[in-house]
């Protein structure tokens, strides 16, 4: 047994989350923590609301309440949301904890201390009509890469590309729109990233097998232009974590707050921190996950993320755990994914664009989702969502393949034998040779869920689907039935066995319809399978079963179209 601890990118608190955002980073991290537990593994999976930054205080004022209040109803919304998607997180926490407001003026205090954090006068852009200094993100302009016109001034949406409010092109106030800007002294903290550019350098280069996707970015970050740059980790807001406190090492930031990207990722610690105080557990318990001198040494850490976060999680977070000169767990492995495309766009958060998780699960169950996102990932490039494709992907794989086998099977045997599974019969020469081809798909399936390769691997999981099916067909046991009763009972048992192995195969990608067949079949034997020949005489004859309800619907044309044109506008 080895020791997981998983994190996927922590979602904004402002607003219900779209389903790109959730295949980027909290679904797929949820495929992997399911599928160690079913292997045996000891798995902590950590996710929280970012709740502090511009984003935050924009959304409260639209929605006219307190930030504080606005942040505690979103926080119930998106928990609610991600329990709707059986996101298995072992805790969902709240960037806004006093854990993390200790946390992050922690290694605030130590970063200083190590001389790693300069106090700079800078210029930045004042609001004449708000009567106040506009975070970057407080400013709107036209990218000047790209042309989006609605560029933010830390990073474009549309591009990606990491800006300051001086390269925008039209700026405005996000605040209010005005244009009656100027630029006026101020002083924050800034994080000296590039006193650690060569330490960062050799870990992100002696990392074996990262995405490509990863490592493009980490290393172009580092060495385009005058490489890595140093960083503001400060703002001028109301809400966050307060820059100067007890201990701290500078004078003067009253006023401010730290950077959202600066206590964002350190929630990642606070979370499991705030789990352990959850659960009554002591403080060890949380440690031993992230300090190395604690138990932390055996401690797998993958992160889960979307291309945009990856600068900020192979940079600045490990920029300050090292400059930290604290035994904390770096990570291991960071899985990265590209864009899920919405009709030729983009899904976007901001400008409401796209299917959104509440709406899904009310058009759809969960299952529905889970399956066709995960098959889609858009790991090695963007992805595209189109709703024909989404109805092809449910009717085949889900309707077609999956739930067909199951009913063809337990209808017949209840038909034929009873709800138990029939005695008789031996296995043959045919139950022998799907045996092998079973022990060969699954070898490939799991090897391809070890390395998160998690389209091949739900090609994998449909092709083991797919055998069952090629099994029956070529079994027939509707004809054999007529002549040799005890074989088609063995190949009833056969298919039955198939079953409850498909259910617990497919739980990491399907964990309602796995769930909805053992209950069926009666069985609580989620043993992961050792092999083929052992897994399909886990159901012994006589044990009964009930013949389970229609797996999954298929979705009409009807629907289909209907639902292209309710979504093919803004939210």
């Amino acid at each position: 047994m080895a020791r997981h601890l998983i994190t996927s990118a922590i979602p904004y608190i402002n607003g219900i989350k779209h389903l790109g955002n959730l295949v980027g980073s909290q679904l797929p991290a949820d495929l992997s923590a399911r599928y160690l537990r079913a292997r045996g593994h000891e798995v902590m999976f950590i996710c929280a609301t970012d709740e502090h930054g511009t984003p935050a205080e924009l959304a409260a004022a639209r929605a006219g309440k307190p930030v504080a209040d606005y942040c505690a109803e979103m926080w119930d919304v998106q928990k609610r949301l991600s329990d709707g998607f059986r996101l298995s997180f072992d805790h969902f926490g709240r960037s806004s904890s006093a854990r993390n407001h200790r946390l992050t003026q922690h290694f605030a205090r130590r970063l200083g201390e190590a001389g790693l954090v300069a106090v700079v006068a800078e210029r930045q852009v004042y609001s004449i009509e708000d009567e106040r200094f506009l975070p970057d993100r407080y400013i709107e302009g036209t990218c000047p890469n790209c042309g989006y016109e609605k560029a933010r001034g830390d990073q474009c949406e549309n591009c990606t590309m990491q800006l300051t409010p001086a390269q925008l092109i039209a700026p405005r106030s996000a605040v209010s729109g005005s244009t009656l800007l100027e630029l006026r002294e101020t002083r924050h903290l800034h994080l000296r990233q590039s006193a650690l550019r060569a330490r960062l350098r050799a870990w992100i280069t002696g990392q074996k097998g990262w995405p490509v996707l990863t490592t493009s970015i980490a290393l172009k970050w580092l060495d385009d232009g005058d490489g890595l740059q140093d960083r503001g980790i400060t703002r001028d807001l109301d809400w966050g974590v307060p820059a100067q406190f007890p201990g701290a090492p500078w004078e003067g930031m009253e006023g401010k707050v730290f950077y959202v990207w600066f206590d964002a990722p350190i929630e990642y610690i606070a979370a499991t921190a705030e789990w352990a105080d959850a659960t009554g557990a002591p403080d060890a318990a949380w440690r031993r996950w992230w300090r190395l001198d604690e138990g932390a040494e055996d401690v797998r850490y993958t992160q889960f993320m979307g291309k945009d976060n990856v600068p900020f999680h192979t940079l600045s977070f490990p920029a300050t755990i090292m400059g930290s000169d604290e035994p904390w767990k770096l990570v291991d492995y960071i899985k990265s994914f590209n864009y899920l495309t919405y009709d030729g766009g983009q899904f976007s958060t901001s400008q409401g664009r796209g299917v959104f998780m509440d709406q899904a699960l009310e058009i759809l169950p969960a299952d529905y989702w889970r399956w066709w996102l995960l098959s889609h990932a858009p790991e090695t490039s963007d992805s595209a969502f189109t709703w024909e494709g989404f109805q092809g992907g449910v009717n085949k794989d889900l309707a077609d393949v999956l739930g067909n086998f199951v009913s063809r099977v337990t209808k017949f045997c209840r038909s034929k034998f009873g709800e138990e599974v029939p005695a008789g019969g031996a296995p043959g020469a045919p139950e022998a040779s799907l045996c092998a081809a079973l022990d060969a798909r699954l070898a490939a399936y799991q090897a391809h869920m070890e390395a998160i390769e998690v389209r091949k691997a739900a090609a994998e999981l449909r092709a083991i689907w797919v055998l069952g099916n090629e099994y029956l067909q070529e079994a027939a046991p509707w004809s054999t039935v007529k002549a040799d009763p005890d074989r088609a009972a063995m190949q009833v048992r056969m298919g039955l066995n198939l079953i409850r192995l498909y259910a617990v195969l497919s739980r990491p990608f399907v964990p309602d319809a796995a769930e909805t067949i053992l209950r069926a079949l009666g069985c609580e034997d989620w043993s992961w399978p050792e092999g083929a020949t052992a897994a399909l005489e886990a159901l012994r004859p006589g044990h009964a079963f009930t013949t389970p309800d229609v797996l999954f619907r298929k979705i009409t044309d009807d629907e289909r179209a209907e639902w292209a044109v309710r979504f093919a506008g803004a939210r």
